[in-house]
């Protein structure tokens, strides 16, 4: 059953009826909440702000923070747990802020994307990055719906702590309505395709249990930190669906978990949590506040391979193209060690007295490295469609040359390819191709030649690398016979 949240909690909080902006209208959001959930006054709000930053105490995490659940009651009642997840964050370079609130006001379907203009605080204005929310609105389907936005307080409250800690940022106001399960994935779906390889961060803005005693409110917030802890978003989500009392921003919290596992390997660090009563609220009627990080789990030690790892890869090869002409088979191989059996894309290269004889792999990780291997000689020898299949007197006299590629990496600025250590991926209008960080090492080729040789590869135009979004870079171990 779908019901809506229509209390607005500052601890114990009446809801304030203002009308703001008319309906349709977009452009510079007036601060509806100012004097109330946070200062009026610019001096008074920036000095509270720097109290609670300064007084924040947070050990760094063991990786790269792509999101922060933050609490969005009054200052008085929740802003030192919210200043623990922004202090986490002052060294971080952030371009843009993508806030995810629930409505707790106004009931619909979906998500609403604040498109342009900006958002008033006593600080100043914080601009709407229109570009990402334009691309978030067209990943997800979700448009602007201007009542969602006129008395939400769940975004607002947020922004003064991203003014202080990120003053350059722009953000992305996002209003989820009914707090479903096609929302929450579409959103997440739509925020995993549009952010990777930009400077965005992530807030998903909630409180936690409402209204419950003290004692039963701390026991319900304890499971459920234990459940976004774990990342059992399946579990959160049928209490989500459910509108069951653990987090009013629940669809927000599972949305931000959903991107983050669609990422890499996603951890949760819990900052700090309190409650209303804490702050002097009563203690029959308590509110609960999460601040924590959604963090990547750092890659302690790069992929790599020994010596005697390329020379056995570069063995199986040979056996490969040897049992291929003698039997028409693939060779049996089996092995215990873990790097070989990690997943891996992979080319093998074959050429004869330097020339290239045929050059076929595998982008992505889809098999096991050793096998990658074995498929990609059998490829590149007879299913190159540059080159005539090898004959089997002719597999004795090809050199194997084998690139192992890390995963691929999007390009925002092209300053960022190094000639001889990146390899290009172009792909765009259904084409695609891929050039070896070897290959413009070889041809002697610049940065400017090396991009536009990548687009003739795919039959593009030779400036078509400009298009946003086209162009993945890679690195590769490369070893020979």
């Amino acid at each position: 059953m779908r019901r809506r949240f229509r209390v607005s909690v500052m601890g114990l909080l009446i809801v304030f009826v203002i009308s703001v902006l008319p309906v349709g209208a977009q452009g510079i959001r007036k601060p509806v909440w100012s004097g109330q959930f946070y200062e009026a006054d610019p001096d008074r709000l920036s000095r509270l702000l720097d109290y609670y930053l300064d007084s924040a105490s947070v050990q760094p995490v063991g990786g790269e923070v792509i999101g922060i659940i933050s609490p969005h009651a009054g200052y008085v009642y929740s802003g030192g747990i919210a200043a623990c997840g922004y202090r986490l964050l002052k060294d971080y370079d952030v371009s843009t802020v993508i806030i995810v609130g629930p409505s707790h006001q106004y009931g619909f379907d979906g998500c609403s994307i604040y498109l342009k203009g900006g958002f008033q605080t006593p600080l100043g204005v914080a601009e709407v990055d229109e570009t990402l929310a334009s691309e978030i609105s067209r990943a997800s389907g979700f448009v602007f719906i201007p009542e969602a936005h006129q008395q939400e307080h769940s975004i607002e409250v947020q922004i003064p702590f991203i003014q202080k800690i990120f003053p350059r940022a722009r953000i992305v106001p996002v209003v989820m309505g009914w707090q479903t399960r096609r929302t929450i994935e579409v959103m997440a779906q739509a925020l995993q395709k549009v952010l990777p390889g930009k400077k965005a961060l992530v807030v998903a803005s909630t409180d936690m249990s409402h209204f419950l005693t003290k004692s039963q409110a701390n026991q319900v917030d304890r499971q459920t930190i234990d459940l976004i802890k774990k990342m059992d978003t399946k579990a959160l989500l049928g209490q989500v669906e459910k509108a069951e009392n653990i987090m009013c921003g629940g669809g927000p919290v599972l949305m931000l978990l959903l991107y983050a596992q669609k990422l890499g390997q996603a951890k949760v660090s819990v900052l700090d949590y309190g409650d209303s009563a804490a702050a002097g609220g009563p203690e029959d009627r308590v509110v609960g506040y999460l601040s924590a990080a959604v963090y990547l789990e750092k890659n302690e030690e790069p992929f790599n391979l020994t010596p005697e790892e390329r020379k056995e890869l570069l063995g199986l090869a040979r056996k490969t193209l040897e049992t291929y002409f003698d039997k028409g088979e693939l060779p049996a191989y089996s092995t215990t060690n873990s790097r070989l059996l990690q997943p891996r894309g992979a080319f093998v290269t074959l050429k004869e007295k330097g020339q290239l004889r045929g050059c076929i792999g595998f982008i992505e990780s889809i098999f096991p490295l050793y096998q990658t291997v074995i498929q990609a000689t059998v490829y590149a020898a007879t299913e190159d469609p540059r080159f005539v299949p090898l004959k089997k007197n002719e597999a004795d006299r090809v050199e194997i040359e084998i690139s192992v590629l890390t995963p691929l990496e999007p390009v925002n600025n092209v300053s960022e390819i190094q000639v001889g250590r990146h390899g290009l991926l172009i792909k765009q209008s259904g084409r695609s191709g891929l050039l070896l960080p070897q290959v413009a090492t070889e041809q002697g080729w610049d940065r400017k030649t090396f991009l536009k040789e990548v687009c003739f590869k795919a039959g593009l135009p030779e400036n078509a690398w400009r298009k946003s979004g086209s162009l993945y870079k890679f690195e590769a171990i490369v070893f020979k016979e």
